[in-house]
């Protein structure tokens, strides 16, 4: 037989090394197949169907004679606690509308921040879920001269200002001023009621249509952290330090300027949240002017006061005996009985278009300014509510799912009271409600 060259010799070797490693994997992952074939594999867990956050009113049961007599007794206990002081009561049967109890519920009582449930309803119907505010940048008078025109987003961050910066810096201009335009809004910028002392509190800013963060001076996104005393103007010189550019403070726009440059707000429901997580007052007040061009009226608080009540009275709400000197509820002058906010919350109950205003709320033992209470009470995961306290004023008003299936819509509004034993009192009547 003639000799085998080198190359075919290694040829043949590699073939033959291939097949043998074929077989080989082949033997043995015969044999891993017929050991996985012998594994038994418990069912899959199944897992129940989530419970949707808000019930929707046909899942509930209304209260019978008994259970309602019940009740009123459990309340009208309750809800004569000297601790309360002046009180008005109302609570509704969320699933037919019927009154379950009342004290004082029509007497016009003041409301502290349970004013915001009328802003955000207001907000909700008037701007619809999805509205959101833009803010433009415009070149001014001369050459380099830039504008912001405040459109009324207090919401402003850091990060959207970079953006602006870039969109100007991407015009391939010398940006050399930066100033800011805010006679979208009119009237007074602090109102009477209002403290000064609360600017700096981080409670209120004066309060203008563009601000950086709600007008906080430290950066913060939340909080009740000082506040600044100009915020428009703070924003012209962010923007202007982050182009380059000397801050010219508030002037006015060129008429009919071409935006250069420009950044939205977050959807309302997503600012709504955070206005009553928060229980933010800036974010109210800003809010209520939105409301208040969007009807026709003047951006102040008069017009924004004024559009509130009327959008409310659309919504079939009797607010004859309401009186608004703000829409955050700072004001010691504003009035609301307990029976409108009560029957406020019995409508958004039943009524998708005001459905945010009840995912916006806090949440007992959970969530925003509800976080710390009810922890030890009932309520604690299950009341939904807004919170409210001034000087001599606690307040609490929403809807609580009850044990036994049912769905109330409530408010307390405790006027001449010490704060927080009143606190206390109004958490035990939600915590009455949740054990029906």
């Amino acid at each position: 037989m003639a000799s085998m060259s080198k190359k075919t010799w290694w040829i043949l070797v590699g073939a033959l090394l291939t097949a043998v490693a074929l077989a080989v994997a082949g033997v043995v992952g015969y044999g891993v197949v017929q050991q996985r074939a012998a594994i038994t594999h418990a069912p899959p867990l199944e897992l129940p169907e989530p419970t949707p956050p808000l019930t929707p009113v046909s899942s509930f049961e209304p209260l019978d004679d008994d259970e309602a007599e019940s009740l009123r007794a459990a309340l009208a206990d309750a809800a004569d606690a000297e601790e309360l002081g002046d009180v008005g009561v109302e609570v509704l049967d969320g699933a037919t509308g019927q009154p379950v109890f009342e004290k004082q519920g029509d007497k016009p009582l003041r409301p502290a921040s349970t004013t915001k449930v009328l802003t955000a309803a207001a907000a909700v119907t008037v701007l619809g879920h999805d509205d959101r505010i833009e803010t433009t940048v415009v070149r001014g008078e001369e050459p380099g001269e830039f504008v912001l025109k405040a459109a009324g987003d207090v919401w402003l961050t850091d990060a959207r200002l970079e953006d602006l910066a870039a969109q100007l810096k991407g015009l391939g201009e010398d940006v050399k001023t930066i100033g800011v335009d805010t006679s979208i809004w009119s009237g007074e910028r602090f109102l009477d009621g209002w403290l000064e002392e609360d600017i700096d509190a981080g409670f209120i800013a004066p309060i203008e249509p563009a601000m950086l963060n709600g007008g906080r001076l430290d950066g913060s996104e939340e909080g009740d952290v000082p506040r600044a005393h100009e915020p428009a103007e703070e924003v012209a010189d962010a923007l202007a330090e982050k182009t380059g550019a000397e801050s010219a403070g508030t002037v006015s726009a060129p008429a009919g300027a071409e935006a250069v440059a420009s950044t939205l707000s977050p959807l309302l429901v997503d600012r709504l949240r955070v206005m009553m997580h928060q229980s933010d007052n800036v974010m109210a007040e800003a809010i209520s002017r939105e409301v208040a061009l969007a009807r026709g009226e003047n951006a102040d608080v008069a017009g924004a006061t004024r559009a509130t009540l009327e959008a409310l009275g659309e919504l079939g709400l009797d607010v004859e005996s309401v009186d608004l000197h703000d829409n955050s509820g700072l004001s010691v002058d504003n009035r609301i009985p307990a029976e409108v906010l009560a029957e406020l919350f019995r409508v958004a109950i039943d009524n998708d278009s005001l459905r945010p205003l009840l995912s916006s709320l806090p949440v007992g033992a959970a969530s925003g300014t509800l976080a710390p209470r009810f922890s030890q009470e009932p309520g604690g995961g299950w009341v939904r509510a807004k919170t409210g306290s001034l000087d001599e004023t606690n307040a609490l008003a929403g809807v609580v799912p009850s044990e036994g299936g049912h769905i109330f819509a409530f408010a307390v509004i405790a006027n001449d009271c010490e704060v927080w034993p009143a606190r206390d009192a109004i958490d035990r009547i939600a915590g009455i409600l949740r054990e029906a």
